[in-house]
C-alpha cells in the first residue's frame, strides 16, 4: 500500500510540473499578434526548454522591451500547441526578444541564454520535460550572429561551466517564427501558483537574477 501511495505521489508531482497546455477559453487559444512598435529595435529568438521561464527570463533584461512565446525551427504552417507537442511539426518552444541595442547588446543576451536562461547541455529535453521541442536553439539573422554565438558557444565548453558536458545548442538560420496561443504569453506572471511555475520555472528564473543583477531592470526586485 505504501508503495502504491508512492507512486500515486509521483504521478501527482510529475503532473503538477509538466509544461503542459491547461483549460482555457477560446479566445486565449488564438495565437498572439506580433508586436507593432518596433522601430529601433533589434531581434533575437532563442529556444531554450519550456518557453514560459525563457521569456520570463528575457523580460527581466534591461533593455528589452517585448517578448513573445511561439515555435520555430520547424517547416509546419501555423503551428499549433498540441502539434508541436506532437512532435510533427518540427518545431521547438522559442521566444523572441525585442530589445534595444543601445541599452542591452545581442552578446549580453547571448550570454544570458547561454548561462542564466536554461541548461545548453541538455539534448532535447529540460528538466522535467522531454522531446525535441524542448531542445536548445540560438537562432541567428546575420553571419555576424552566427559567429557571435559559435564563438560563445566555445567560451562557455571553454570555461567548464557545465562541467565536462558539452553544449549541444543548435545554431540555425531564423526562417519563420510562429507566435504561441495568447495564454501562453506572460504565463509565468499570470500563474504565480501553478505547480510547474513554482517547482520548475521559478528556480530557473531566480537562477538568472543570481548570476546577473546588473543586467535586471529595475522593478524586478519587487516581483
Amino acid at each position: 500500500m505504501k508503495l502504491f501511495q508512492s507512486f500515486l505521489l509521483v504521478l501527482a508531482t510529475v503532473a503538477s510540473t509538466a509544461c503542459a497546455q491547461q483549460q482555457q477559453p477560446a479566445n486565449a487559444l488564438k495565437p498572439a499578434p506580433l508586436p507593432k512598435n518596433t522601430q529601433g529595435l533589434a531581434v533575437a529568438t532563442f529556444a531554450g526548454g519550456c518557453f514560459w521561464s525563457v521569456q520570463e527570463t528575457f523580460r527581466e533584461v534591461r533593455g528589452v522591451r517585448e517578448t513573445l512565446a511561439g515555435y520555430a525551427g520547424g517547416k509546419a504552417q501555423n503551428p499549433t500547441y498540441e502539434e508541436v507537442a506532437g512532435q510533427g511539426t518540427g518545431h521547438a518552444e522559442s521566444v523572441q526578444v525585442y530589445y534595444d541595442p543601445k541599452q542591452v547588446s545581442y552578446q549580453q543576451l547571448l550570454d544570458v541564454f547561454f548561462l542564466g536562461a536554461h541548461n545548453p547541455t541538455e539534448l532535447n529535453y529540460q528538466g522535467p520535460d522531454r522531446g525535441p521541442e524542448y531542445r536548445s536553439v540560438a537562432f541567428y539573422r546575420t553571419p555576424q550572429e552566427k559567429q557571435q554565438i559559435e564563438a560563445t558557444v566555445k567560451k562557455v565548453n571553454a570555461s567548464h561551466h557545465y562541467g565536462s558536458e558539452p553544449v549541444v545548442t543548435q545554431v540555425v538560420p531564423i526562417q519563420k517564427f510562429w507566435p504561441a496561443e495568447g495564454y501562453h504569453q506572460g504565463f509565468y506572471r499570470e500563474n504565480p501558483n501553478q505547480g510547474y511555475i513554482a517547482n520548475v520555472s521559478r528556480p530557473k528564473v531566480e537562477k538568472f537574477r543570481k548570476a546577473f543583477p546588473n543586467l535586471l531592470k529595475a522593478d524586478v526586485a519587487t516581483r
